[in-house]
């Protein structure tokens, strides 16, 4: 028994006990919690964004990227989007308690097949405190309860917008305990937090590729996989250019701290020399830079790449094809056609989001039928995987595996099944 046991399992016990309450609660009430925290994260603003400051005080004197420091950056829009989030849930059907299957047997018996809750879920996550939003309102919404543990970059912001919730429960007359932040940032909480398989249920990382590694290798509870998006864009030979760049642009430069921004472009060997330097200089303008394979670099060179500031330009490593930036930086590969680029998305993409750029009917069929990634698009911009833009409200996270969910994990995605089995004294011979 470690030090950090018995604060842990303070924890446990209350989300258990809760989340007997919390699973048969009334929809009018679970509403009423989210219109009431949606409310207060508006009207509580200021004291939100003040904790926020001090997080983003302590991320610019330990040399945090600029685009991590934006992942962590609160403001009123982003406050009123998290706000909006809640108020969609709102609207959305209660998936607790729906029939989703049943029949009588021979003998009599009548089975039903209905969702519940998960039951309690914890979820580990990094430097971005709109999660903590999004997951309250989310188990709230589907009956669960849940147990935070946010990282130490965000400890004042998680705590702010954690308490948000416990007072909203607390006025509509139920447990605070739904939602709690652990308070402890320590990286040995975080791992025996992910032994507390007595009390937790499911458990859910959200953050780069090494914590999410950690938790599957060292969690004894079942781990639903997210977040890590080493996403790709195929710019086919029957692309139109001028969209393949403003999706790229997008994909890349919005925010691409996140994980569903776009890390590799892929261009194909017909079209590279004309549409590769059009792309490159886009790029450069908005700061991004490049690290392009020996073909690229010689489609460039061949263009007249003394037009292009080459400062941004360095040739690509195998290591490149692997990495989620999550930075102003774009890999960039030439294939010879459509099936090329979808070896390389299934050999190092991470099932995330993966997109094609063409006007061929029959190469977007097979791009899409071929490529395993939860979500694949064709003529759009990776940006859209999202429970908002899904119109899910806000999301869990992003899951990339294929057991139990796949893609932005909503509502429906956060409960489970039971059967409900009614006889009449019927004895089994």
């Amino acid at each position: 028994m470690s030090q950090y046991t018995q604060y842990l399992e303070s924890y446990g016990k209350k989300a258990k006990a809760a989340s007997m309450q919390l699973a048969v609660l009334p929809v009018k009430i679970k509403n009423d919690v989210l219109k009431t925290a949606a409310d207060m994260l508006i009207s509580r603003s200021a004291e939100i964004i003040e904790a926020n400051c001090r997080d983003l005080e302590n991320a610019k004197a330990n040399g945090m990227s600029p685009s991590m420091q934006d992942r962590l950056r609160l403001t009123e829009a982003r406050l009123s989007g998290m706000a909006e989030g809640l108020v969609q849930l709102m609207a959305l059907k209660d998936p607790v308690g729906n029939v989703i299957g049943g029949h009588t047997c021979e003998n009599g018996i009548q089975i039903i097949k209905k969702t519940v809750p998960l039951g309690v879920l914890g979820i580990i996550f990094e430097a971005r405190p709109n999660v903590t939003a999004d997951a309250a309102g989310l188990c709230i919404k589907s009956g669960n309860a849940c147990i935070l543990r946010g990282g130490k970059e965000a400890i004042y912001s998680n705590l702010a917008v954690a308490k948000i919730f416990a007072d909203a429960l607390e006025a509509n007359g139920v447990s605070p305990d739904c939602v709690q932040l652990i308070d402890n940032t320590s990286r040995e909480v975080a791992t025996e937090l992910m032994q507390l398989n007595k009390y937790i249920d499911v458990l859910i990382p959200r953050g780069g590729k090494g914590l999410i590694e950690s938790v599957v290798k060292n969690s004894t509870i079942p781990v639903i996989q997210t977040g890590t998006g080493n996403c790709h864009i195929y710019v086919d030979e029957d692309a139109d250019f001028k969209m393949a760049i403003d999706v790229i642009i997008n994909a890349k430069t919005q925010r691409p701290s996140v994980c569903n921004a776009v890390e590799t472009v892929l261009i194909s060997s017909v079209i590279a020399d004309i549409f590769l330097p059009a792309m490159a200089r886009e790029l450069i303008e908005r700061k991004t830079q490049l690290r392009v394979c020996e073909k690229s670099m010689a489609a460039l060179a061949e263009s007249g790449c003394e037009k292009l500031d080459m400062t941004y330009i360095t040739e690509a490593t195998q290591e490149d094809w692997d990495t989620e930036y999550n930075d102003y930086i774009l890999a960039v590969k030439v294939v010879n056609d459509a099936d090329e680029a979808i070896s390389h998305i299934n050999a190092h993409g991470t099932r995330h989001s993966e997109a094609i750029i063409t006007e061929n009917y029959t190469t977007a069929v097979r791009f899409q039928e071929l490529v395993d990634a939860s979500c694949v698009y064709v003529n759009a911009s990776t940006r859209f995987t999202d429970g908002f833009e899904f119109g899910l409200g806000a999301e869990i996270g992003i899951s990339n595996q294929k057991l139990h969910a796949r893609g932005p994990m909503g509502l429906n995605e956060l409960t489970t099944y039971k059967y409900i089995i009614n006889g009449k004294g019927q004895i089994r011979q």
